[in-house]
């Protein structure tokens, strides 16, 4: 029993008892139904007194301790998944120098900004990747036209094709981060 000045540990008590109460709620049904069929079977063997209806009565009681077996393997299985998830979040987000997500002590601003630096550092390293993949395709066609005739139009088209939908992915990216959103204008150069 947890006590009621913990808040932390009132909190994860809160969402463990959810998780808890809807496994029970799931397992519960199927469970209730086993227990019927076997109860069933014994008050239909014990009136009727013959063998057959025993045997079947057994064979109710073997499907509900098998039943309940698996129900409650799946539950101690959930349980261990349970904590190794939180544990590696825990390692992750410790590892990424952010502080623990069930209990932060940081509240709002300063770490909305973290999480604005972080959105911005990874939007910059798509925009860079998607720079390089560009300057790829560049050296392509500018390796391909070297060739003179004998170069190989379907794979200048496919480095052309490829610049541009890599230059539409960046240019949304920028317009989904608040990104002016003009339209392309300028000289063509030959």
């Amino acid at each position: 029993m947890q006590s009621v000045g913990n808040s932390k540990s009132s909190s994860s008590s809160s969402r463990q008892s959810k998780g808890g109460f809807s496994m029970f709620r799931i397992s519960g049904l199927g469970m209730a139904v086993f227990i019927t069929a076997f109860l069933v079977a014994v008050i239909f063997a014990a009136n009727k007194n013959d063998v057959v209806g025993w045997i079947v009565a057994i064979i109710a009681l073997f499907w509900l301790l098998l039943a309940s077996f698996v129900v409650f393997s799946i539950q101690k299985a959930a349980k261990k998944a349970g904590a190794k998830l939180t544990e590696a979040q825990n390692a992750f987000n410790s590892a990424a120098g952010r502080a623990p997500s069930s209990g932060s002590a940081d509240h709002g601003g300063t770490r909305l900004v973290r999480e604005r630096g972080e959105a911005e550092e990874i939007r910059d390293l798509k925009l860079d990747h998607s720079l390089k993949i560009v300057q790829v395709q560049v050296r392509v066609v500018e390796k391909e036209r070297a060739k003179g005739d004998s170069a190989d139009q379907d794979t200048i088209h496919r480095a052309l094709e490829t610049i541009e939908i890599t230059a539409t992915n960046a240019r949304d990216m920028i317009k989904s981060s608040g990104g002016a959103d003009e339209p392309v204008s300028g000289t063509i150069v030959d």
